[in-house]
């Protein structure tokens, strides 16, 4: 059964990857951003609380959808007594925004603030403990809204990317170089002429499916995860076709964690030991503390044998730190 709210289709059936609580009150909720692009989010509220709340906003992995880890996040987040929304980023799953999956750092990031301004007015959020969870891509746009947003007072960001490094440097660095970059530009620019001479916009393909053999071990973690009954949802742009080709071209020269250094609220990076793209969480966490006057309430968590896709779901061994997530926000939101 589908349900018009705020301009978007709305599936009112319960359709996530994992099983519903029944310590929890959930509903689905819109909001604009200042783009005027109305966000869809599915609101997760602790039963049998009441007064305000501190509040959480949770997105990502980069490609996935509010059904996928970022719902497992936010609806155990408000067993433990926080109300939160896992929100689908602009041009995304149920979200508008046209044309479709595209990806920009600015808007996205403004997706994170539209997503504070929602929890703001609400009458059973307290306006001065508002957090939000960043997973994987959304971990570097959570670190760049927690740079430019003031009211953020705790930020999480789980197995993260920095997109703009990745897009721009190739995964490892291995095409940091002008010549990569520019042979990357030319290869986009050719693709507009393609999609502007047909009118469409032409996807670039979610996870490699079938698995080829000789895939390297991060391919196969996504396999598992996105194309599998694991994680699989048929609205995740990685579990079907992927982001425009052209979706991410932005990316390359718009560095995300410029100011990261200057952020002066608590933050917590948390990444799997195993996972291939352990370094930027590590990296990421070392420019935020270099010369950061606001250092003493930076973390870095390191989770001992876990790999990038366990912190979507656990991985089958619990690898989600729950308990350190809860106590984190409860010191920092109150």
């Amino acid at each position: 059964m589908m349900t018009e709210t705020g301009n978007l289709e709305l599936t009112n059936v319960w359709d996530k990857t994992f099983p519903k609580s029944e310590k929890v009150d959930h509903r689905k909720v819109t909001f604009p951003n200042r783009y005027g692009i109305t966000l869809a989010a599915d609101l997760y509220a602790p039963k049998g609380t009441n007064g305000k709340l501190p509040a959480i906003a949770v997105c990502g992995p980069f490609g996935a959808v509010k059904e996928q880890a970022a719902g497992l996040y936010a609806q155990t987040m408000a067993e433990r007594g926080f109300l939160t929304i896992a929100f689908d980023p602009s041009f995304t799953g149920e979200s508008g925004g046209t044309p479709r999956y595209m990806a920009s750092p600015d808007i996205n990031t403004e997706d994170f603030q539209a997503a504070v301004d929602f929890l703001s007015v609400q009458d059973n959020v307290d306006p001065d403990k508002i957090g939000i969870i960043g997973i994987c891509g959304w971990g570097g746009m959570a670190l760049n809204t927690a740079a430019l947003d003031t009211r953020i007072k705790a930020t999480a960001a789980m197995t993260m990317y920095d997109m703009t490094r990745v897009n721009a440097k190739g995964y490892f660095d291995a095409e940091d170089s002008a010549d990569a970059r520019y042979e990357k530009r030319k290869a986009l620019n050719a693709q507009r002429i393609i999609d502007f001479q047909s009118g469409n916009y032409a996807l670039g393909g979610g996870v490699v499916d079938p698995l080829p053999d000789d895939a390297p071990f991060f391919v196969k973690d996504y396999y598992d995860y996105y194309k599998t009954k694991r994680g699989y949802h048929s609205r995740s742009l990685n579990s079907n076709g992927g982001w425009n080709i052209i979706g991410c071209m932005s990316f390359l020269n718009q560095p995300i964690l410029q100011y990261s250094n200057e952020i002066r609220s608590a933050v917590l990076i948390v990444h799997g030991e195993k996972a291939h793209s352990c370094y930027f969480s590590r990296d990421a966490y070392a420019d935020m503390v270099k010369d950061n006057p606001y250092s003493d309430n930076k973390e870095l968590l390191i989770i001992p044998d876990a790999v990038h896709t366990d912190l979507y779901d656990g991985g089958g061994k619990d690898a989600i730190p729950f308990e350190k997530l809860t106590d984190f926000f409860r010191k920092y939101l109150g």
